[in-house]
């Protein structure tokens, strides 16, 4: 297919508009986003201890805000007043905030920080004293026994030692979680891919989504665009606050194609700035046929995109990754083959599939010191078109027992893909613990998914999309 380009932006807030530098014919730029109400924005209130102070004309406008603030004696104002001590003055802080509305923004940033370290003092705290009250009825129970009494008070500082490191931990991950990520999917514009573009999207991230196809891109963020929407008309604030960040832009691209990724990773990086998470999600099959069968076409078209287009990928997003001052994180898909099991009348598919853990395993031990960690995203069975192309009614019947949707796949993959540290993580969505499930459960998953006849019986995806909004 020719490399047409085509390129779409989508902002929550925004208009309708054409950028100039993309109007030649060989090159198309969209930028489409839906003006939201005022109720859509979400918006900092600032704490009435950190409010500014009007002067003496409104105080005499109005005596109960003046008599409001002569009672505003509590915590929160002391603080601001340290602060403006500290500073010299108000001023003069402002001064060197670069101006009253950086001062603002510093102040609030402040408060945040000070409301957020104030709540886990106080869970911690209240922990330590249930925890002494549970201490202290054991010790009343065990009737002066110091035996009894030893066992109890080293059984409550263990559970302290596994209570802190447990909340730390926690603390550490909703860290971990917060602010927008900058994200590149490629073959995204349907089945998985799509679905973990509009998770990362519900996530208030920043996502490139790329497809051969410059329509498909054009009409993937328009219906990432209305999931958005959907999803700030019923938000709760914070929620809204989250998804006012969701940014997405595409453009087209064959993973196959050298000049192609390279254009991919130049345009990701004009658009998002830096490129944190990369996940090499295109892929292809050819339904389920002996060898024999494949065409010269269909053998190239496979390799190309399962292996050649991973490696091409990999390689241009570390060239960009190692000099990023947090480095990134890349993810390679595995599937049937990876781990060198046979996959026959899909020989071709798990071909690559075990090439790419090879290639795993070497990149590994190359980036051993590097900032940038290579990772593993293992899907499983998902209801694709990738998995239904060519697979008979028996294969389906299989399918009720151990497919997912792309949308529950996604939401298990994406919360973990966001927060993963270090390099060689393995994130599986089809686990030990499932599987059991879906064996002990298998009477009850039979035309789950496809009838006797090997008819769909599972809801599109636009329902679906609208069922879990």
């Amino acid at each position: 297919m020719a490399a047409a380009a085509a390129v779409a932006h989508l902002s929550v807030h925004g208009r309708l508009r054409r950028s100039p530098e993309h109007r030649p014919s060989t090159t198309t730029t969209t930028t489409t986003s839906s003006s939201s109400s005022p109720a859509h924005r979400p918006s900092l209130l600032r704490c009435r201890a950190f409010k500014q102070e009007t002067d003496g004309g409104d105080r005499d406008s109005d005596p109960s805000e003046h008599d409001a603030r002569k009672r505003r004696k509590g915590p929160l104002y002391k603080l601001k007043a340290a602060i403006q001590g500290l500073a010299g003055s108000r001023s003069a802080a402002a001064e060197v905030y670069g101006g009253e509305h950086q001062y603002q923004r510093a102040v609030e940033k402040a408060e945040e920080i000070f409301f957020s370290v104030a709540t886990q003092l106080g869970r911690y705290a209240i922990t330590m004293m249930s925890s002494g009250v549970v201490l202290g009825v054991g010790f009343q129970l065990s009737g002066g026994d110091s035996q009894m009494n030893e066992l109890i008070w080293y059984s409550w500082l263990g559970g302290v030692i596994i209570g802190t490191m447990i909340g730390a931990n926690s603390v550490l991950e909703e860290h971990c979680k917060a602010g927008p990520r900058n994200v590149v999917i490629t073959g995204s514009t349907r089945g998985l891919g799509k679905a973990l573009a509009r998770e990362f999207l519900l996530s208030g991230d920043h996502v490139v989504i790329t497809s051969r196809s410059p329509e498909s891109v054009l009409q993937t963020i328009k219906e990432l665009e209305e999931n958005i929407q959907e999803g700030l008309s019923v938000a709760k604030k914070k929620e809204r606050k989250i998804l006012s960040h969701a940014k997405v832009v595409g453009t087209a691209c064959d993973v196959c194609k050298p000049e192609d990724v390279k254009k991919l990773v130049n345009f990701s990086i004009n658009e998002l700035g830096s490129v944190d998470i990369w996940i090499n999600n295109a892929g292809t099959n050819k339904g389920f046929r002996p060898l024999v069968t494949f065409s010269d076409d269909d053998i190239t078209q496979i390799v190309s995109t399962n292996l050649v287009g991973s490696l091409l990928c990999t390689r241009e997003a570390m060239n960009v990754m190692q000099y990023q001052e947090k480095g990134g994180h890349i993810f390679n898909m595995d599937g049937a083959g990876s781990g060198g099991s046979s996959t026959p009348l899909t020989a071709v598919y798990g071909s690559t599939k075990c090439g790419l853990r090879q290639f795993q395993g070497s990149l590994l031990k190359e980036s051993r010191r590097s900032k940038v960690g290579v990772h593993t995203a293992s899907p499983g069975m998902v209801l694709t078109d990738l998995l239904l192309s060519g697979s008979s009614i028996r294969n389906k019947q299989m399918f009720n027992l151990i497919c997912e949707l792309p949308e529950t796949v996604a939401r298990t993959l994406v919360p973990r893909m966001r927060v993963v540290k270090g390099s060689g993580k393995a994130i599986n969505y089809l686990t030990p613990p499932r599987i059991l499930l879906a064996l002990v459960t298998a009477w009850v998953r039979r035309g789950r998914w496809f009838d006797d006849e090997g008819r769909a019986v599972y809801a599109a995806e636009a329902d679906r999309i609208q069922e879990l909004g």
